[in-house]
């Protein structure tokens, strides 16, 4: 499975950077639409005979650029998309440890159990997202597959598959268009590449 985040929106490139969870479905800025092609490119040449992505309008952009190569459709997964961030979306980080110190120690300190406020808990995340990745790769063993999601989810999932704990899993770094490659054998998950970037440079 390649797992890809989603390219650049114009939330991700302010500074500082912009909390835009699932209620929150702009579209893919200039920079953005580039570092598509930019992965569309570097993945020309693996074959993908099938492609999954989160129903937010920044993934399916960034899916359809990479798929259109391959002259599959990327199929929206409702599970796949990003977190609920709650009353935080919209906001930067700055600003909730400023105004909010003790909901964001809580967060940083154990997301599985404290989520963003009045939205999803990582665990929350992982629940709907590992089964449906899940269900996609064994529905297409033997495939390569392209999966296009969001920051929280990808390293949600891919934290998941290293072992880490919640808290540990929020350090997995998930840059816009990075790609992350993962094998699934005998009802395992194996990452073997974790936020690539080296085709945005």
């Amino acid at each position: 499975m390649y797992l890809v985040r989603h390219g650049a929106t114009a939330s991700n490139l302010a500074t500082p950077a912009i909390l835009q969870g699932r209620d929150v479905d702009h579209g893919l800025c200039d920079q953005g639409r580039q570092q598509a092609e930019r992965t569309a490119k570097l993945l020309s040449g693996r074959q993908f005979l099938a492609a999954f992505c989160s129903p937010l309008k920044r993934a399916r952009e960034t899916a359809e650029a990479i798929a259109n190569p391959h002259e599959i459709e990327a199929q929206a997964v409702e599970a796949l998309v990003e977190a609920d961030v709650g009353e935080w979306n919209g906001r930067s980080w700055d600003d909730i440890a400023r105004e909010e110190p003790e909901a964001y120690e809580r967060f940083r300190n154990d997301p599985g159990t404290y989520g963003y406020r009045g939205g999803e808990t990582i665990k929350d995340v992982l629940d709907r997202v590992r089964p449906a990745i899940q269900r996609i790769v064994s529905e297409n063993l033997g495939r390569n597959v392209l999966v296009v999601a969001h920051s929280v989810v990808n390293r949600t999932f891919i934290g998941n598959a290293l072992g880490l704990s919640f808290s540990q899993g929020r350090a997995v770094s998930q840059s816009n268009c990075a790609v992350n490659v993962v094998r699934f054998r005998d009802g395992k998950f194996a990452v073997r590449t974790v936020n690539s970037v080296f085709h945005l440079l």
